[in-house]
């Protein structure tokens, strides 16, 4: 999923950076604070929830687009209440990651 993300978004987008698991992604937003993240709902030692609502907690203005997959909506409903601006959907088409991009960059 990040290598597919990460191919659609750097031709338009710089990447500042790249998390395996909540924990790390909560520590980078902290060092880099990014115009966005884009963020999976299932990864290892920390959910995606748990990291948005930890990012979003400490820097409410936060822009975080949460990556589920399709029949996901109580989650994609957690990851809203606990901060999340937007969501995409796997598997995924690159027209719509960078639409839900654009659309929350301005």
């Amino acid at each position: 999923m990040r290598a597919l993300l990460k191919k659609v978004l750097a031709a338009s987008h710089t990447i500042a950076g790249e998390a395996e698991n909540g924990v790390e992604a909560v520590e980078m937003y902290d060092q880099l604070t990014p115009d966005l993240v884009l963020m999976d709902i299932v990864m290892p030692h920390m959910d995606g929830i748990l990291a948005t609502s930890n990012i979003t907690n400490k820097h409410p203005d936060a822009k975080i687009i949460m990556c589920t997959s399709v029949g996901q909506d109580e989650k994609v409903k957690a990851a809203i209440k606990a901060g999340a601006k937007g969501y995409i959907t796997k598997p995924f088409q690159g027209p719509s990651v960078i639409k839900e991009v654009e659309s929350l960059l301005g």
